[in-house]
C-alpha cells in the first residue's frame, strides 16, 4: 500500500540521489576548469589573445587545450556550454529542501525551544533568505568588482557568519547548518545562472556580429567563478551535517558553520597552488587541522533546554498523543529505542543520541512519529540489528497507531 508516508520517503530518495549525482558533475568540472586554469603554460606558437596552453592525457588519448583571454578571432563551429549541472544541482537540492524541511517543518525546520514559529513563517523565512542572501552577495560583488579581492572575500566571510547566527536563531540545528549550506549553493548557481553564463553569451554574440568582446565581462565571470570555487567545499561539509549532531546539536553550531567556510579556504589555497605549480604551502594542512580540532571541542557544548512539554505541541504533531495506543506506542519506544536515543544514552559507547533524535518524553515520541513508523513499523531499520528484540506485535502496534492518528 502506497501511503503518504512511504511516498515521500521515497520522493526523498529519488532527489537525493539526483541531487548527488548532478552535485558530482558540476563539482567536478568546476575542480576540472579551474586546475586547468591554473596550470596553463605559454607556448612560442600561442596564437594572438591566447592566454596558454595544456597537455593533457587521459582514457588512452592526447588533449591539446588552449585557452583565450577574451575570445578567439573567429566564432568556433562547436561550443560547448557547461550550464545544465549548476541549474540541475539547485533546482533537485530545492526541490529536496521543500519536500524534507517544508512539507517536514515542525520535524526537520522548526525547534520550539530555539523559535516559536508557524510553518508558514518558518518556510517564508527560508525561501526568503535565499534570495536576500543572492542580492547582497551580488551587490557587494558589483560595487568592488575592481577592489582588492581579498578584501572582498573577507567582507562576504562576515557576511556568511551573520547568516550562520541569524539562522541558528530561528530553525533547528540541523536546518540552520543546511540553510546556510542551502543559501551558500544558490549564491553558487545564481552566479552561474545570473552573472557568468550572461557575459559569455555577449561575448559569443559580439563574436558573431564581429565586434571585439569587452575583457571586463570575462573579469566578471573569473572573479565569480573563483567565488564558487573557494566556497565548494563548505558547501559539502554543510550538506552533510544534518548526518551529524556533533555537527548541529551544539549550542555553537553557527561558529562551526564560520569555521567549515575558513577550512574550505585553506585547503582550496593548497590545491590552487599546486595546480598553478607556483609552490607546495603545506602550512594550510596545518591550519585545517587546528581549525578541525576547535570546531571538536566547540562540538560538545551543552544542548539547548529542557525537553519540550506535548502542551507546546502544534496540532500536526498533538494527534498523535490523543491517537489511540500512544501510550502503548511510548512504551514500547521507551523500552526499545529510549537507550540509545535519550540525552545520555545508555548503550555501551554511545555518547549521544543517533542523528540527534532523542526519544524519551511523549512530546519527543509524537515529533518523531513519521520517522518512527518507517524505522521501525514499515521496515526493520530500527532497532539496528534488532539487537533489542522488538517484537512483530509491538512493530504491528506502531503501525496501528500512526494510521489511527492520520484517520486511515
Amino acid at each position: 500500500m502506497f501511503e503518504l508516508a512511504v511516498i515521500g520517503s521515497w520522493a526523498e530518495f529519488a532527489l537525493r540521489w539526483l541531487h548527488v549525482i548532478t552535485a558530482i558533475a558540476w563539482i567536478g568540472s568546476s575542480f576540472y576548469f579551474i586546475a586547468l586554469d591554473l596550470g596553463l603554460r605559454k607556448a612560442p606558437d600561442l596564437p594572438e589573445g591566447a592566454q596558454g596552453e595544456e597537455w593533457q592525457v587521459h582514457g588512452g588519448g592526447f588533449y591539446h587545450i588552449r585557452k583565450f583571454n577574451v575570445a578567439p578571432a573567429e566564432m568556433p563551429e562547436h561550443l560547448t556550454w557547461f550550464k545544465w549541472e549548476s541549474y540541475a544541482t539547485w533546482l533537485s537540492g530545492f526541490a529536496l529542501l521543500a519536500v524534507m524541511y517544508y512539507l517536514g517543518a515542525e520535524f526537520y525546520l522548526i525547534d520550539p525551544q530555539v523559535r516559536e514559529l508557524a510553518v508558514w513563517q518558518a518556510v517564508a523565512i527560508s525561501a526568503g533568505s535565499l534570495a536576500l542572501g543572492w542580492l547582497v552577495y551580488d551587490r557587494l560583488c558589483r560595487v568592488f568588482v575592481e577592489a582588492n579581492q581579498t578584501a572582498l572575500m573577507l567582507a562576504l566571510f562576515v557576511v556568511l557568519v551573520g547568516l550562520a547566527w541569524f539562522y541558528a536563531q530561528v530553525f533547528s540545528g540541523r536546518a540552520a547548518l543546511l540553510h546556510l549550506g542551502a543559501v551558500t549553493a544558490t549564491i553558487m548557481s545564481a552566479n552561474v545562472f545570473m552573472v557568468i553564463i550572461p557575459n559569455q553569451k555577449i561575448v559569443v554574440a559580439d563574436l558573431i556580429a564581429g565586434r571585439r568582446p569587452d575583457p571586463q565581462y570575462g573579469k566578471i565571470a573569473k572573479q565569480r567563478s573563483t567565488h564558487n570555487n573557494y566556497l565548494t567545499l563548505p558547501v559539502i561539509f554543510l550538506m552533510l551535517s544534518n548526518h551529524y549532531p556533533l555537527a548541529f546539536a551544539t549550542e555553537w553550531n553557527w561558529v562551526i558553520a564560520s569555521l567549515v567556510f575558513l577550512m574550505g579556504v585553506s585547503i582550496r589555497h593548497w590545491f590552487n597552488t599546486r595546480h598553478a605549480r607556483t609552490g607546495n604551502p603545506h602550512w594550510t594542512w596545518a591550519v585545517t587541522v587546528l581549525i578541525f580540532i576547535a570546531i571538536m571541542w566547540l562540538s560538545v557544548a551543552p544542548m539547548r533546554g529542557a525537553s519540550e512539554d506535548v502542551s507546546a505541541l502544534p496540532p500536526s504533531a498533538s494527534r498523535f498523543v490523543q491517537a489511540e495506543g500512544f501510550d502503548e506506542v511510548h512504551m514500547i519506544v521507551i523500552g526499545r529505542c529510549s537507550m540509545c536515543h535519550a540525552e545520555a544514552p545508555a548503550w555501551p559507547g554511545l555518547h549521544w543520541a543517533p542523528r540527534g533524535v532523542v526519544l524519551e518524553t511523549e512530546a519527543q515520541v509524537a515529533r518523531s512519529a513519521r520517522e518512527i513508523y518507517l524505522q521501525s513499523a514499515l521496515s526493520h531499520a530500527m532497532p539496528p540489528g534488532n539487537v533489542v528484540w522488538m517484537e512483530d506485535d509491538e512493530r504491528e502496534a506502531i503501525r496501528t497507531w500512526y494510521r489511527a492518528a492520520l484517520g486511515s
